[in-house]
């Protein structure tokens, strides 16, 4: 601190953090600090020092401060040390008490550093002016008092003593002028850190901390009201990231800052919508009648988001999934609430997207036992070994399922298929951890082993039977696995360790993982090609806008989903649609395999549409490599007595 002299606080909190915090953050600023954790302490150390400010808090044990404060101001002693308060208390009443009492001013918990240095630096001024001032006034009387003995310059000490108030009163003038400033900046500062504590930058909504808050004290509500009730809706934009990858964050931006207004234009004035951050919106439905306003609001709010957004020159469609929770459950604490609505939102967005959920306890069930499953999951997939040498210890293998010609019913392939052998619940099929798989970025290092052991599997068979054609194995693709940096290096040094052809790999990718490729994976899927990979899509024709993007990529195989599949000879309409894949295959040079073929009456019309190829239980379930072996060992024909011209291998069916 600037000058000879060091200036002495007295801190007096009974929260040793607080002494311990304030005691260091002064001292680093020159100023001598004294503590006290009560108010008798604080009162005993004034009978020996005199401090320069005493920092007082209100809520202590034995006399509190509004006491400790009564008895300072009423010792001549101590009347004249300004105290100001600390307090957590936000209400007017606590605070005119504490000024009325003699306080100089408060300071509000939690600390802003730069609030309490800029208070004390400002009643410490304060204390200094007064100091001076009133040492003047000493001055002044003295003088006074000296000259009034002497009537000669009576006259002359009036003039002096008027000229010298002018002056005086100015420099008060100036001084109060300068202090008034600095409060007004001070509230400014206050007010500014309130928007910033409680208030979204991007949409200018209630963040989440407004949020808790709020939502802290309706459920005090609930609790006092029994028959009061409250809703909260937890909303999450879907497919966002598909934008803000494709237009840019700025785009992104403004859709958020849309969606915000959509959603308040949906709401009461007394219901609440906040952003908690990224695409996540939650809404506070306060004093409903029953769950159907909640639901009433979500289809308002669905309704509204579904139609187009108009952001700069681009059209943008986007859907929101909604979790809801009723107050009927009886919380206790925000974080419960939060988190059963969360739920509810993932369901939402498990059954499909675009929709609502109402919260049921069997949902968080399902939470935890998709938590346990994750947990295995990552503890099967760590166990995965480094080489094909290595110990058998992992709880991942393949299964083979044969892809057959849908003319001879000779087999023409095969599609790998992961299989997880948990310790405890058995042979796990890959639609039930795929997903978790996807989400968690697990998928990368069991895509991985699964393309290696694929690769490793072709390089076995195409030593045992060497004078046969190669054999071709279809493995899948996620779009999680696209996005992987060194992709094309590590399948390269794959194909390269295996020594396996490259025509024998081919790599499927889903419909809705197409319809998602941005620039950077349209680039990767060409390389693939470009390397001899060939590459199929799965799951064809569930999409939506696939035959508007077919031609952007190098297919050269599509699959048609099992869904229409299975309803050949129930619903003329699949019968179209298959009819229309099979031309629009045939129109750019691709093969074609449908899935699921169950029925001989299902293998017939697909025959007659003019499909290549086919899998299904018709012919084969998927079967480990032994079976797979004997199934090439034994050149199987699958089904031959639905294929007329296939004479031979009348035992192998």
């Amino acid at each position: 601190m600037d000058g000879a002299k060091q200036e002495l606080i007295l801190i007096v909190d009974d929260h040793p953090t607080n002494l311990k915090m304030l005691f260091s953050f002064l001292k680093s600023y020159g100023f001598k600090v004294l503590v006290a954790n009560d108010g008798e302490s604080a009162i005993d150390k004034l009978q020996e020092v005199s401090p320069d400010l005493i920092l007082l808090d209100i809520m202590m044990p034995g006399i509190d401060g509004f006491e400790t404060c009564q008895r300072l101001k009423a010792s001549a002693v101590t009347k004249d040390i300004p105290v100001i308060f600390m307090t957590a208390l936000t209400d007017s009443e606590n605070k005119v008490r504490g000024l009325s009492l003699g306080a100089v001013d408060y300071i509000t918990k939690p600390f802003q550093q730069d609030e309490v240095l800029a208070r004390v630096r400002l009643h410490l001024k304060m204390r200094d002016l007064t100091k001076a001032l009133e040492a003047q006034n000493l001055v002044l009387k003295q003088e006074i008092a000296a000259r009034m003995g002497a009537e000669a310059g009576l006259k002359k000490l009036a003039q002096d003593l008027e000229e010298r108030v002018k002056d005086r009163t100015a420099e008060l003038t100036h001084a109060l002028q300068d202090l008034q400033k600095t409060q007004v900046q001070l509230l400014e500062r206050e007010e500014k850190l309130g928007r910033i504590a409680f208030q979204d930058s991007l949409t200018d909504l209630p963040n989440r901390a407004w949020f808790m808050n709020r939502l802290q004290q309706v459920i005090h509500i609930a609790r006092e009201h029994p028959d009061y009730l409250y809703a909260v809706l937890f909303i999450d934009l879907d497919r966002f990231k598909v934008v803000n990858d494709s237009l840019g964050h700025l785009l992104g931006d403004e859709l958020l800052k849309s969606v915000s207004r959509k959603l308040q234009a949906c709401l009461r004035h007394t219901d609440t919508v906040a952003r908690f951050g990224g695409d996540e919106f939650v809404i506070l439905l306060e004093d409903i009648k029953d769950i159907d306003e909640a639901i009433k609001v979500a289809d308002r709010i669905q309704k509204e988001v579904r139609l187009p957004f108009k952001l700069n020159e681009y059209e943008v469609f986007t859907e929101v999934s909604i979790g809801i929770i009723l107050s009927t459950s009886g919380y206790d604490r925000p974080e419960d609430v939060l988190r059963d609505a969360d739920i509810a939102m993932y369901h939402a967005k498990a059954q499909g997207k675009g929709r609502y959920e109402v919260f049921d306890p069997a949902m968080q069930t399902l939470a935890m036992a998709r938590l346990q499953l994750e947990n295995d999951l990552r503890r099967a997939i760590k166990s995965l070994p480094s080489s094909r040498g290595a110990i058998d210890t992992q709880e991942f293998c393949l299964y083979y399922q044969p892809i057959v010609s849908l003319s001879t019913g000779q087999l023409n392939g095969f599609e790998a298929l992961v299989r997880w052998r948990h310790p405890s619940k058995g042979l796990i099929f890959p639609d039930l951890f795929i997903p978790v798989a996807e989400e968690t970025k697990l998928i990368d290092d069991l895509g991985w082993w699964i393309l290696q052991e694929a690769c490793y599997q072709i390089s076995l068979w195409q030593q045992q039977f060497p004078r046969k054609l190669p054999v071709a194995i279809n493995v899948n693709f996620s779009a999680v696995q696209l996005k992987q940096m060194e992709l094309i290096n590590r399948i390269k040094q794959i194909l390269e360790k295996t020594d396996i052809p490259i025509c024998c790999l081919k790599l499927e990718i889903t419909e809705s993982c197409l319809l998602e490729t941005l620039g950077w994976e349209e680039k990767i899927l060409k390389q693939l090609k470009a390397l001899g990979i060939k590459l199929c899509i799965d799951d064809f024709g569930t999409g939506y806008s696939s035959l508007s993007r077919l031609h952007e990529f190098p297919i050269d195989t599509l699959k048609i989903d099992r869904s229409f599949v299975s309803r050949i000879g129930v619903d003329k309409d699949d019968i179209q649609i298959v009819q229309t894949i099979v031309t629009l295959a045939r129109s750019r040079g691709m093969d074609l395999v449908a899935e699921g073929i169950e029925t001989p009456f299902q293998l017939q019309k697909l025959r007659e549409l003019g499909c290549d190829f086919g899998q299904g239980y018709l012919f084969s379930k998927p079967v480990d490599s032994e079976i797979a072996t004997q199934l090439l060992a034994q050149e199987q024909v699958f089904g031959h007595c639905y294929f007329p011209s296939a004479f031979h291998n009348d035992s192998n069916t």
